[in-house]
């Protein structure tokens, strides 16, 4: 299984960017699909993740200002940002989580993506 992720860059504080982040590979289910952010010096932390069923979670720091959101039958989730602060300079992770390769009695993994770098400018 494979995670990509797509439409990291440079914005200014106040802007907005998209993120998406496509699973392939055999893949029977996954259920859960989001994203991480480590920024230099700090441990990768949650942003905000979706399971197959639409229940999302989000951290404080980004409640109200990105919005994260799913393609089951595509396998890819997606990550709206708004109102960019300079704090949300990291790379940007994606994560797949409890994901079945075959059929519903194949063990859960967990994948994560290679990153890609959100900076905002202030």
């Amino acid at each position: 299984v494979q995670l990509v992720e797509s439409g990291g860059g440079l914005v200014q504080a106040g802007g907005s960017l998209r993120l998406s982040c496509a699973a392939s590979g055999t893949i029977y289910s996954i259920r859960s699909m989001g994203w991480y952010r480590q920024a230099p010096g700090w441990q990768r932390e949650l942003v905000a993740m979706i399971t197959s069923d639409g229940n999302t979670n989000y951290a404080d720091s980004v409640k109200g200002r990105f919005t994260v959101s799913r393609d089951n039958a595509k396998k890819t989730v997606s990550l709206q940002m708004e109102n960019l602060k300079a704090e949300d300079t990291a790379v940007y992770y994606c994560r797949a989580e409890r994901v079945q390769e075959r059929h519903a009695f194949t063990p859960f993994h967990d994948y994560w993506g290679r990153g890609t770098q959100v900076t905002v400018s202030s």
